[in-house]
């Protein structure tokens, strides 16, 4: 499949060699950015397509090879002491629920009425953040206690990312500095936890539909983790206002991607 995709194009001679360093490369980078911001999956659904998966397949593929990139940003969180897993454990817990259900739905229902609505609700996101500059630098006051806040969004976003995905991070980080008052530094690590959750669950119920291709899964998954080390790191080092320039940049960049694909293409 892959192979008589990009022979079909033009685009190799030797497509073992290529597409393995095209999906390598991809992963590197889709990892490096969803570890600071979200977003990898405007990179590696675009490259999963172009080397000849059907959409199934890229979407199934890709819940594998983001898997290793979570989990690394995880841990690299959770060491560096921006997550504590303990006090988390409700999130991850109601949104393992909501992702398998999403996940489940989603091989039952059209996606289509989400391509449209998704990328207006990125942008009220982005001019929120945009004109709330001091959002996010510092720790606030909680909104909704931290039980309420992971049902109601752990059950929700965690549907939404079994179900269609993109835009998730960008929502859970949102969620996490509005109402749970995090800075954006300890929202970006929480945010990986969940999208962890999220990924990990979904790709269980997608490995019973037989659409994942596991070797090119896994490589991506391998290039995943150094881009997304080398992501969380960086974060770590730098203070919110250096997450808060990546974290607009990706949200207006999906923004774009997700209206051109909607509303134009």
């Amino acid at each position: 499949m892959i192979e008589s995709g990009l022979i079909e194009q033009g685009l190799i001679h030797n497509m073992p060699v290529l597409a393995g360093l095209i999906l390598a490369a991809a992963g590197f980078l889709a990892g490096f950015i969803d570890s600071m911001a979200g977003g990898g999956g405007m990179i590696t659904i675009p490259v999963f397509l172009l080397t000849g998966f059907s959409p199934h397949q890229a979407i199934a593929t890709n819940k594998l090879q983001a898997s290793f990139g979570s989990l690394t940003a995880t841990l690299r969180y959770r060491n560096g002491g921006l997550v504590r897993i303990r006090e988390i454990l409700p999130g991850i817990a109601f949104t393992l629920m909501g992702a398998a259900s999403g996940a489940a739905a989603v091989q039952l229902l059209s996606a289509d009425f989400l391509d449209l609505i998704i990328p207006i609700a990125l942008s009220a996101l982005f001019f929120f953040m945009l004109l709330r500059k001091d959002l996010g630098k510092v720790e606030s006051k909680e909104r909704l206690g931290r039980g309420l806040f992971y049902l109601i969004f752990g059950l929700i976003i965690g549907f939404y990312d079994g179900f269609f995905g993109p835009g998730t991070g960008s929502f859970w980080t949102i969620a996490f500095v509005t109402l749970a008052g995090m800075n954006l530094k300890r929202a970006t690590g929480h945010t990986k936890v969940v999208n962890f959750t999220s990924n990990i669950v979904s790709l269980g119920v997608f490995l019973t539909g037989g659409n994942i291709l596991i070797v090119p899964g896994i490589l991506m998954g391998l290039a995943q983790i150094g881009g997304a080390w080398t992501g969380s790191h960086l974060v770590m080092k730098r203070d919110s206002s250096f997450v808060r320039i990546i974290f607009l940049s990706v949200l207006g960049v999906s923004i774009l991607y997700l209206g051109y694909q909607a509303y134009i293409q």
